[in-house]
């Protein structure tokens, strides 16, 4: 994988998204950029309802985004999408288009497990080290419980959503990580 320039790693809360970003930048020239690098000083100062938590939230990451593909850094990012969203469709577009504009390679993985095995994980000690906004474990599981209500946050070839149109022009790694360790998720991810 060494002409990828750009992971894109998504999935549901607690599916294990930035632990397996990190094996896999331990493991290559990738750096780490997680959905929370962005979301933890954000909440701090404004609430993740606010109207300004979302604005910044999105301008940061687009931004961050941007000042890499200029300066040939290869990185992981970590995203939940809503693939039944149109608007979220439209967003990850946006978001990769430095990459896709300087002709750099993106490629998206999918990481899935079972409710019971995230909201697990959800309680991890690595999890809540990094993200201060879930250390109130019984509002975190009310938040994976909610994504998984009113999100599609996997892939299913049952039904087409919006993201599938996304992740056809890309190449796309679908991974179980319920029985699979940060590692061997990386090194498959690796590999592909």
């Amino acid at each position: 994988m060494s002409t990828c320039e750009l992971v894109v790693l998504f999935g549901p809360p607690a599916v294990g998204k930035m632990t397996v970003g990190r094996a896999v930048c331990e493991r290559s020239h990738f750096r780490l950029f997680h959905n929370h690098h962005t979301i933890e000083p954000l909440h701090e100062i404004f609430g993740q309802q606010s109207p300004a938590f979302r604005t910044l939230n999105g301008e940061f990451r687009r931004r961050v985004i941007e000042e890499a593909a200029a300066h040939g850094v290869p990185l992981v990012v970590t995203t939940v999408w809503n693939l039944a969203g149109e608007g979220d469709a439209a967003y990850l577009r946006d978001l990769i288009a430095p990459y896709v504009d300087r002709g750099l390679s993106v490629r998206f993985v999918e990481l899935y497990a079972d409710l019971a095995t995230r909201l697990d994980r959800n309680a991890g000690t690595d999890r809540l080290a990094a993200k201060p906004s879930k250390r109130d474990l019984a509002a975190s599981d009310a938040h994976v419980r909610e994504r998984e209500a009113t999100f599609t946050m996997n892939t299913s070839p049952d039904r087409p959503l919006p993201g599938d149109r996304v992740l056809a022009d890309f190449p796309h790694l679908r991974l179980d990580t319920t029985h699979l360790s940060p590692e061997e998720a990386a090194a498959r991810i690796l590999a592909g």
